[in-house]
């Protein structure tokens, strides 16, 4: 038999990050380099279990995941969702909870009910799209944006728009209301196809424990 190749796990950079890391370390994955807020590397390396880490931005893990650059990935829901990658999801951690959601300001709510043609500002152009196309038979110019999100309404850019909403409380200081849920979201474990396939036993021993730990915590 051959030397055992190292597994690549892929983290969402930021507070998802530590999240992840804090579960990793309970369950004896460590990487301490990781932890360092000075180091310039972009791998890290477990030698002893075989295993490369590196901190990508969340919408770049599932490529990342569906190219086998990495092996597994931890993302939020809303990532896999607009990213649409050929990728498993296999695992959801149960922490990094929030919601997608139609918001706006209350007056807002006439142009849901009566299925006007509004404009619609967001990042998540494709979960939008979905919503309200495919689940609200409501035709909408979707707008792109990539920064504060709930400037669109307040400005007359759009109508509503589509984001995440975890409190509520950046909303409520700008006059904005949540008008419908689209769903719930987390941050999940997602493993490429062909990793799953030929790396199965180590693969899922990692979920395993990751699985029990998380059980043991809700």
């Amino acid at each position: 038999m051959g030397e055992e190749r190292y597994l690549t796990i892929a983290l969402t950079k930021g507070r998802l990050a530590k999240q992840t890391i804090s579960l990793f370390e309970k369950v004896g994955i460590t990487c301490e380099e990781i932890n360092d807020p000075n180091t310039r590397r972009l791998i890290f390396v477990n030698e002893e279990l075989k295993l490369h880490f590196f901190l990508a931005k969340g919408p770049d893990v599932p490529t990342y995941v569906e190219y086998g650059a990495a092996d597994i990935g931890v993302v939020g829901k809303d990532t896999i969702i607009e990213e649409h990658r050929k990728i498993y999801e296999v695992l959801d951690l149960g922490f990094g909870k929030c919601r997608m959601c139609v918001c706006g300001p209350e007056s807002a709510r006439e142009f849901l009910k009566s299925q006007e043609q509004i404009r619609v500002a967001t990042k998540y152009p494709n979960i939008a799209k979905d919503y309200f196309y495919n689940q609200r038979n409501q035709t909408v110019e979707i707008i792109k944006l990539n920064g504060s999100i709930e400037l669109a309404p307040i400005v007359g850019l759009s109508e509503v728009i589509v984001d995440i909403v975890e409190t509520g409380s950046t909303l409520r200081e700008n006059g904005l209301v949540v008008l419908e849920e689209i769903c719930p979201l987390s941050a999940r474990v997602t493993v490429n196809p062909v990793s799953m396939r030929m790396e199965n036993e180590r693969i899922t021993r990692i979920l395993r424990q990751l699985n029990e730990r998380n059980d043991s915590q809700l």
